[in-house]
């Protein structure tokens, strides 16, 4: 069995207290309980705060262009259908830069796991508001307030064919590390959004701040009905709390089993067909 010293690489840089420490911390041990080892499982790791784990998680793992972590986490999937894949995003990286990508692969059912690091901050350019900020939040960028809603990335991802949505909390790491071992587990295109406190550049939505807000789902979630799911959702933005746990759970066909050139073995497996000197030498 694998341990987390593992899957450790070089020592973290966040600043102390940052919610990627946990997040950190938590799909290391994760992927322990899940039985993988470094070798077993591929991580792709977007820019930003959260793209800086690409130094300090050991794995199979790139680091993508801004806005490109799910372009190239299905690109790997489609290759070795049979490998875990697993996406580790900021919010401005997967809702902002790379939105169309992650709206498409929610269409598609991509098996692949989008973990995204919610701080409502671009930290590593030193806090300017993100999609998921708030309207009037103040910043560098916007020192009048932003003008633009939120981006509603729960109640996206499930209109758009998202098979598993689920939200979690840095500050709470046991949780946390569940709904990344389900997140994994699930066959299809699961998010699992986290509620990340930026403790440099948002002295609003802090720790104490989600903890007096947030609230676990009972029993009768995950859900797999869309509207019920998205009621959810809306109705805690208007009473300013937060869900925790898995939102919307559905099973249906994932984008690679819909592929009759993949049923029988991985792109990878396949021997090359034909002559391609040909072609390559156009390239010439």
């Amino acid at each position: 069995m694998s341990s987390i010293q593992e899957f450790s690489g070089y020592t973290p840089t966040w600043c102390p207290g940052c919610g990627d420490w946990s997040i950190g911390v938590a799909i290391k041990s994760a992927f322990v309980q899940l039985g993988f080892n470094p070798s077993s499982v591929f991580v792709v790791f977007g820019i930003g705060c959260s793209g800086n784990m690409n130094d300090f998680l050991n794995a199979y793992a790139m680091h993508a262009l801004h806005g490109r972590g799910i372009a190239n986490a299905i690109g790997i999937k489609l290759a070795n259908h049979k490998f875990p894949v697993v996406c580790v995003l900021g919010d401005g990286d997967c809702y902002g830069e790379g939105g169309n990508h992650f709206v498409h692969a929610c269409r598609g059912n991509f098996d692949i796991t989008v973990i995204v690091h919610d701080n409502r901050v671009y930290g590593l350019t030193t806090g300017q508001v993100s999609p998921t900020s708030e309207k009037g939040k103040k910043s560098k960028s916007t020192p009048q307030g932003i003008i633009e809603e939120p981006f509603k990335a729960l109640e996206v991802a499930i209109v758009q064919g998202a098979s598993f949505v689920a939200q979690g909390f840095a500050g709470d790491v046991p949780h946390l590390i569940s709904l990344i071992k389900q997140a994994v587990e699930h066959k299809g295109f699961s998010l699992l959004n986290v509620l990340q406190p930026c403790v440099t550049f948002d002295k609003v939505n802090t720790y104490n701040y989600y903890r007096e807000r947030v609230f676990k789902l009972k029993e009768d979630f995950p859900t797999p009905d869309k509207k019920k799911a998205i009621e959810l959702v809306l109705r805690s933005r208007e009473e300013e709390r937060y869900p925790l746990g898995v939102i919307y759970k559905v099973s249906r066909p994932t984008y690679s089993e819909q592929l009759p050139q993949l049923e029988k073995k991985t792109l990878v497996e396949r021997e090359r067909i034909g002559n391609l000197s040909r072609l390559l030498e156009v390239f010439e």
